[in-house]
């Protein structure tokens, strides 16, 4: 059976939506380490799976990313993995070697685990992570936290919870980015404290 994990980028005090560049720059932070440690997850993973606007954006982005410097491998990667997109307003077939999940998304990922034996990644923390949180299908969560305090956008996961994570493991890079990846608790695990 697969593993359903969720990975988002976000800042340390949990603005998730990266700002449009003008905005100071914006708050990610990338540096070769972190990227290729980025890179080697995608490319262990068998998919993504994806809400609708996730999707609208990324199959955007990536394939405008196919020949730039530093980005070959990473987009000719994003370009080329299947994903599953769950949309009530779009309709099939899609492109970006993507497919429509049918039904509940619930279901339909429930599904998609059975049938993959490796890890599919949600590449975000919007409205189908929430369901996908909410339904207990949620396997693990991947934190790639940049060293940044935001002061705009929304915060992860706001309104979700209590989910008691336990860790898995922590890798900090030069450049003060931290991954921090959990998993949920057992039922009935104790609290910290």
């Amino acid at each position: 059976m697969g593993r359903l994990i969720i990975n988002t980028g976000m800042t340390a005090n949990g603005a998730f939506e990266a700002p449009a560049p003008e905005a100071h720059g914006g708050w990610l932070v990338t540096d070769p380490h972190s990227m290729q440690a980025g890179l080697e997850m995608w490319r262990a993973a068998d998919a993504m799976v994806l809400g609708r606007r996730t999707y609208e954006g990324l199959s955007k982005a990536w394939p405008a990313l196919a020949g730039a410097p530093g980005f070959e491998a990473y987009a000719a990667r994003m370009n080329s993995m299947p994903k599953y997109v769950a949309s009530r307003t779009l309709s099939g077939p899609l492109e970006w070697n993507a497919a429509l999940l049918e039904g509940d998304p619930a279901g339909a990922v429930k599904a998609l685990k059975e049938e993959h034996s490796g890890d599919l990644i949600v590449p975000c923390a919007g409205e189908l992570a929430r369901g996908l949180i909410a339904g207990g299908l949620v396997d693990e969560f991947w934190f790639t936290v940049s060293p940044y305090l935001w002061d705009s956008g929304p915060r992860i996961f706001e309104g979700i919870g209590p989910v008691r994570l336990e860790p898995v493991s922590t890798t900090t890079f030069p450049s003060g980015v931290v991954r921090l990846c959990y998993r949920p608790a057992p039922q009935g695990a104790p609290a910290a404290g």
